[in-house]
């Protein structure tokens, strides 16, 4: 009984040597308590393009029944050039427009898909996610550090595009996303990096 109290006692001694390392670096982060700069921040870049209306521009030039498979490539949408490009076989486009247990009926449909459909192993087609995203954390840097206190921004822009063709030519086109994000996460703890600790062996007799 004796031997399970002192383990109990003991099993806490890790997270108050964090603390005590926590103390130690106190007086180095209060002298940086500006020092913003020094925050982590992360980018995601998936696009050759530098901003929505661009890659909206690209989609928006094709014309059904007439552009080809050349005009998407001079327009910077060839999917070598996205890696998060999916190529669509005539089935996936099956999948995709025809929904089971909806309302949607052939005649909702976009002509060019039905075209698309209809042309079987002609048919094939390209879906793009696009994205610029910055993640940065823009707190102060001792709350931040400390873990009382964490203010991250997500800006940046996503876009999404799906183009059918038939025999290298465009008979659907159809874009999408946000053209602005911008969001803010703030957290708060209390307790800083006590947070998450369990003290229930201190406590226990």
């Amino acid at each position: 009984m004796a031997q399970g109290t002192l383990l109990n006692r003991q099993a806490p001694a890790g997270e108050l040597l964090c603390v005590m390392r926590f103390i130690t670096i106190l007086p180095l982060m209060a002298l940086c308590s500006g020092c913003t700069t020094m925050l982590p921040s992360a980018q995601t870049d998936s696009s050759t393009f530098t901003s929505f209306d661009e890659a909206r521009s690209a989609v928006e030039v094709l014309v059904p029944m007439q552009s080809n498979w050349h005009l998407i490539e001079t327009g910077n949408l060839n999917p070598a050039n996205h890696p998060n490009a999916t190529h669509l076989t005539q089935a996936d486009i099956v999948r995709k427009f025809f929904v089971p247990n909806t309302m949607l009926t052939r005649d909702d449909l976009d002509p060019g898909v039905l075209t698309c459909v209809a042309a079987r192993s002609n048919c094939r087609g390209i879906e793009l996610i696009i994205s610029k995203i910055t993640k940065a954390r823009t707190g102060g840097f001792f709350k931040d550090v400390a873990n009382f206190s964490r203010r991250t921004e997500t800006t940046g822009w996503r876009f999404s595009a799906t183009i059918l063709m038939v025999n290298d030519v465009v008979v659907y086109r159809a874009w999408g996303g946000q053209p602005w994000v911008n969001e803010l996460e703030v957290t708060h703890n209390p307790l800083g990096p006590l947070q998450g600790m369990n003290f229930s062996g201190i406590v226990k007799p």
